[in-house]
């Protein structure tokens, strides 16, 4: 039976962990689902990221951790490396990605939620790179989590492993909103993206995660858009106080 959810409507990508009764917690066959869905997110506007049940997603599955004690170093390595590549596929999606996060997001979960552009989360949601507590490192999300959060807050979480609330994951960076209403939040999120240009959004996705900073290649990312189709209805939209051909 699947443990991933995933449903388009119109340019809407929804892909949602549904294993409630395990917390979402990661194992093998989850990880390579993930890694499926978003190998290729098509020509989706938005995708959003959640969690069925109470949490998000609470790590690594306890059934998981165990059948690892068994695993040779060879076996520990490619184990590791399929988490790395997932995490680096959800990363990397072309679309604008907004995460709904409830509940607990530890180890891993913690991890998935630095790969996504927009958090959204409840007051009460937890979080913790708990990794320590068990005698291991987050090694393997750490270069997600550094572009998300920094060094300076990721060496005291790394290092204590304690958890922390949705209020200080607010503070770090790890999370852009805490709200109430998780899902009138995510919505109004998705609708602001929606209504911006479909190729637009993406280019700026790929500005904010490569910061060029050569000024001509600048100038050549700003002109290419700016002469491009979408730039010039977006352009003539605006002059004649009209919604552009995208918006919905």
């Amino acid at each position: 039976m699947s443990g991933l959810r995933v449903e388009r409507d119109g340019g809407i990508l929804r892909i949602t962990l549904a294993k409630p009764e395990r917390r979402n917690a990661f194992d093998a066959a989850l990880i390579a689902e993930l890694h499926e869905a978003f190998a290729d997110v098509g020509d989706a506007r938005v995708v959003v990221l959640a969690g069925d049940g109470p949490s998000f997603c609470a790590g690594a599955d306890v059934e998981w951790q165990r059948a690892s004690i068994d695993l040779s170093f060879e076996e520990n390595v490619e184990d590791a490396l399929r988490l790395y590549r997932m995490l680096a596929a959800v990363d990397s999606c072309p679309a604008p990605l907004v995460a709904r996060v409830q509940g607990f997001a530890l180890g891993g979960g913690s991890g998935l939620v630095a790969c996504a552009d927009v958090v959204v989360t409840a007051p009460d949601a937890t979080f913790g790179f708990t990794e320590v507590r068990l005698g291991i490192i987050p090694a393997v999300i750490s270069p997600f989590v550094f572009a998300k959060i920094g060094a300076g807050a990721a060496r005291r979480y790394f290092l204590t492993g304690e958890r922390f609330d949705a209020g200080a994951a607010l503070r770090i960076g790890l999370v852009s909103e805490v709200a109430e209403d998780l899902d009138a939040a995510v919505g109004r999120v998705v609708g602001e993206i929606l209504k911006s240009g479909p190729e637009a959004t993406r280019a700026a996705k790929r500005l904010a995660r490569e910061r060029p900073s050569d000024g001509e290649e600048l100038a050549r990312i700003a002109a290419g858009l700016r002469a491009g189709a979408e730039g010039q209805e977006g352009l003539r939209a605006f002059l004649e106080k009209r919604p552009a051909g995208w918006s919905v």
